[in-house]
């Protein structure tokens, strides 16, 4: 009895460190935003961009400051000026054990650019290159024309598995289709309740220290923040602006805070003569589109209060923009500053363009994707208000939002006139954004993408196209300024309003590297 006895002390002993074990390495995550999909090709957007990673690798990885780094290439570098050759690891095996080799990269290539159910295209790092096997290991990717952002471009690619040909976002998203290189498989994903994902023992990289990821859709902010306090989660993102200063002060919480490359901005349709959501100051339909003139978009700018925004909507937590990118970003320009508020002069340009009693208008945005996003566009609203542009905010959830809100250029205008929407650089310089919000709708080119107002100015084109064929960095850097001061200072093609400062909190003795790109990784948030 007594031996019987130990044996089964010893047993529940062992079984109950393994299952502390076990918890250990468990992480818990409270997401504000969940990803409308797993198919790593269906939409560009930074909440599924940043699950994607977790298990699809690319050729080259970005760290948190978007540094890049060998990834499924080993190497890379130009053959000549039309020419870039891709070393590919060898040994790399896929979750479902097939192993990877050059036509996996080519069949990514083409199915990020050619999703036929894409909701934003990858083609924006796809269109124009051409993709040749050379052997197994060993790729070509050519242009015809120089073209210096080849390694950016391909950092911001997902490489999937050739074998899974025909197979689209459902496949993906129930798993049968999810398997990627990257160090986290996906073990099940119930939309709306959880994510769970289990470490790749065989990940070709550094080993993550969790074994085992959770991740909770938490939407509501002060829920989310809730369940970190009260020991359900281990780590959130999105923190409230409006508690970071008693966070600091919470001795179980550990916060991580960094400036990131994400520019909120309004786009104004540029294309409509006749949009759904303007009317005149009486509310009748309007015969000709006021945002189609230069004039009404710069006053609108200038009836923006800025440092108002910042310092009573987003508590401080921000930093008011004048163009694409914040301070330390290559390609910024040195003339453009943030729009001074001046709501007489805003009233002025309104009357020199012919709307001295202004218009209606309805502003749409998105409820729960950007940091108080909805708050952003009732303050806008009401200072639009007060010089005659009376303006109905009109928020909803990102899912209702970016469907609606789908831009599919000029022969079906995406159903918005104006709209509050945020835009983070995946190369970490202006290129990026000028050619999806800005540069002239063109499928084929991949440009355009993401341009909701279809701004288009030939010479803004003209000027990036060369700074995209610019190999030398200060001429490219200099090309790339021009191309903003005339698209978003000239132009006005879009009105910047803010750059994000992100805040992410854990339970006391875990970090987190702040991110550039504002993803939540959950490899990159380790114990003390």
């Amino acid at each position: 009895m007594h031996m019987r006895k130990t044996f089964t002390l010893a047993v529940s002993a062992a079984a109950l460190m393994l299952a502390s074990g076990v918890q250990a390495q468990t992480l818990t995550i409270g997401l504000g935003t969940e990803p409308t999909s797993i198919d790593p090709h269906f939409h560009n957007l930074g909440p599924n961009n940043q699950i994607a990673q977790h298990f699809f690798s690319r050729l080259i990885e970005q760290d948190h400051k978007q540094n890049l780094s060998p990834g499924l290439a080993e190497s890379w570098k130009p053959l000549n000026d039309l020419t870039w050759e891709f070393k590919l690891r060898k040994g790399v095996k896929f979750h479902d054990g097939s192993a990877f080799d050059a036509d996996d990269v080519i069949f990514s290539m083409h199915r990020a650019g050619n999703h036929p159910n894409a909701r934003s295209s990858f083609g924006l790092y796809t269109k124009g290159k051409t993709v040749k096997k050379i052997d197994s290991h060993t790729i070509h990717i050519s242009t015809e024309k120089p073209y210096p952002l080849m390694a950016v471009d391909v950092s911001n690619v997902h490489i999937v598995s050739a074998n899974e040909k025909d197979k689209w976002e459902g496949e993906y998203n129930n798993g049968n289709s999810a398997h990627g290189t990257g160090p986290y498989k996906v073990v099940k994903w119930v939309k709306g309740e959880v994510l769970e994902m289990a470490r790749n023992d065989s990940y070709f990289g550094k080993k993550p220290h969790w074994a085992k990821i959770l991740i909770k859709p938490i939407k509501s902010a002060p829920s989310r923040l809730a369940a970190l306090l009260a020991g359900d989660v281990d780590f959130i993102d999105q923190v409230p602006t409006v508690d970071i200063a008693r966070l600091k002060k919470e001795p179980k919480v550990q916060l991580s805070q960094g400036v990131s490359n994400r520019v909120i901005y309004l786009h104004l349709d540029q294309y409509r003569d006749n949009p759904q959501y303007v009317k005149t100051h009486d509310g009748k339909p309007v015969t000709k589109n006021p945002m189609k003139d230069v004039r009404v978009r710069k006053a609108l700018s200038m009836a923006i209060n800025r440092d108002a925004i910042v310092e009573r909507v987003m508590e401080g937590v921000a930093i008011p923009a004048g163009q694409l990118l914040p301070d330390g970003f290559f390609g910024r320009s040195s003339k453009l500053k943030v729009e001074k508020y001046d709501p007489a002069g805003a009233k002025k340009l309104l009357a020199e363009a012919g709307y001295p009693n202004g218009f209606q208008v309805t502003l749409h945005g998105p409820n729960n994707r950007y940091i108080n996003d909805a708050k952003i566009v009732e303050a806008i609203a009401q200072m639009l208000t007060r010089i005659g542009v009376k303006t109905t905010p009109d928020t909803m959830p990102k899912s209702v939002f970016f469907k609606r809100g789908k831009n599919r250029g000029p022969e079906k205008p995406q159903e918005f006139n104006f709209l509050l929407v945020g835009w983070g650089s995946g190369t970490g310089e202006p290129s990026s954004p000028l050619r999806s919000l800005l540069g002239t709708y063109n499928k084929p080119k991949g440009w355009g993408s993401s341009n909701r107002g279809l701004h288009s100015n030939a010479m803004m084109d003209k000027i990036l196209d060369e700074a995209l064929a610019t190999v030398d960095d200060a001429k490219r850097a200099a090309l790339l300024a021009k191309a903003t001061e005339i698209g978003v200072g000239e132009d006005q093609g879009i009105i910047p309003l803010h750059y994000q400062v992100n805040t992410w909190a854990a339970k006391k003795g875990l970090t987190y590297k702040a991110r550039t790109d504002e993803r939540t990784v959950a490899y990159d948030v380790t114990p003390n």
